[in-house]
């Protein structure tokens, strides 16, 4: 009986010992929770960096820099929103900070305003630490929408799972459309190639974006850095593109990811928002508010069709509308979208519903979408 005791204790202590040496090795990453950033930006970097269980994520301010912060961090993101504020709420000293954190062996992804703000842009408050300038930034409000991505050979190597397909598809919003610096003696990897020409809004001018980098990445110092002009954290099926992106600023093996995560098939084509569309949308925001049950779902439908970028902002509320066929199509929007930062509500709703063939659709729902979260996989 001792020895068996003896035997179970010493095999309690390896699984333990094993236990804290995984979370001991998980790499942590930082998504930037400053002003400039857009929330739904922020919510959806941390949910693409949960994809990977290798990862830990948390959120950190302005004020957690300058208190050391980045001490306990391998990666960060920078997500979208304004670069410019972004900037002017880290001040100079945190941008000293981060700009060390590389050089000395650590990660930085840059997303939309974030490769904004890593770029080297006359007139534009930057960090200089990617190589890059955007051009033609009087046009920044060009459009939004599904865009087309093709991989350059390097690109290949680091998304395999796309390697095969012409042409990707991944939501841009009015990201920037970078070129070689002029002054900055950093030479960076183009990724991939932005293949839709966008300019639906502010009077832009056509044949700016296609043919331009769409994700560039480089070496800083020791460190890395990747920056993306568009959005993969926030496009259905290419989430696990963010944390993958993490993977290359710290040059660590690629991972294969669970293929209920990695569906690139979900888009085929292009899908950019045009000036009518955008009004629809606006009428729709109204509809959600004050129309009938079938009105709302209707609504959705055409939301979810077209991709709409603000339509995601809108469909919590309605996970908790007076109408079953409300709720249930709210919670079809969420799953189907990808849209973990609502798991949660999600979660609470299935728990409070009272209609049972509602409750029973809506458990589907939240089970799809709980089959997004990381399960243990083979290294490539």
């Amino acid at each position: 009986m001792l020895q068996k005791f003896i035997l179970t204790s010493c095999m309690c202590l390896i699984s333990l010992g094993a236990w804290c040496t995984e979370r001991v090795n998980k790499v942590r990453v930082g998504v930037f929770n400053g002003h400039g950033g857009a929330q739904t930006c922020i919510w959806e970097a941390v949910s693409a960096v949960q994809l990977d269980p290798d990862m830990t994520v948390r959120t950190f301010t302005t004020s957690d820099i300058a208190n050391g912060v980045l001490n306990q961090l391998d990666a960060i993101i920078i997500p979208g929103g304004g670069g410019t504020t972004q900037y002017m709420n880290l001040g100079e000293e945190n941008i000293n900070r981060i700009k060390a954190f590389v050089r000395l062996g650590k990660g930085a992804v840059g997303i939309c305003a974030g490769a904004y703000l890593f770029s080297d842009t006359p007139k534009y408050a930057c960090l200089r630490i990617n190589g890059a300038k955007a051009i033609d930034i009087e046009h920044d409000n060009r459009g939004h929408g599904i865009s087309a991505l093709s991989l350059t050979n390097e690109g290949k190597k680091l998304f395999p799972e796309i390697a095969n397909r012409d042409k990707s598809y991944v939501m841009y919003y009015e990201g920037p459309v970078l070129v070689k610096s002029d002054s900055v003696p950093l030479n960076y990897i183009t990724m991939a190639m932005m293949e839709t020409d966008v300019h639906e809004e502010g009077d832009a001018p056509a044949n700016m974006t296609n043919n331009r980098p769409f994700f560039i990445a480089n070496t800083l110092g020791k460190g890395r850095v990747f920056s993306s002009i568009a959005h993969p954290e926030a496009t259905p099926g290419m989430m696990w593109m963010i944390p993958r992106m993490v993977r290359w600023t710290l040059n660590m093996p690629i991972v294969a990811y669970s293929e209920k995560v990695v569906r690139p098939q979900i888009y085929n084509k292009e899908i950019l928002m045009t000036k009518a569309d955008l009004k629809k949308e606006r009428e729709y925001y109204y509809t959600l508010l004050y129309g009938s049950p079938k009105e709302k779902v209707a609504a959705l439908d055409w939301l979810q069709a077209c991709r709409s970028w603000e339509a995601k902002r809108w469909v919590q509320g309605l996970l908790f509308d007076s109408s079953a066929l409300v709720r249930v199509r709210a919670a079809q929007f969420i799953a189907e979208t990808d849209y973990l930062p609502f798991l949660n509500d999600l979660t609470t709703a299935c728990k409070t519903e009272k209609d049972a063939q509602a409750k029973a659709q809506m458990l589907n729902y939240l089970k799809q979408l709980r089959a997004l979260l990381p399960t243990l996989r083979k290294q490539r």
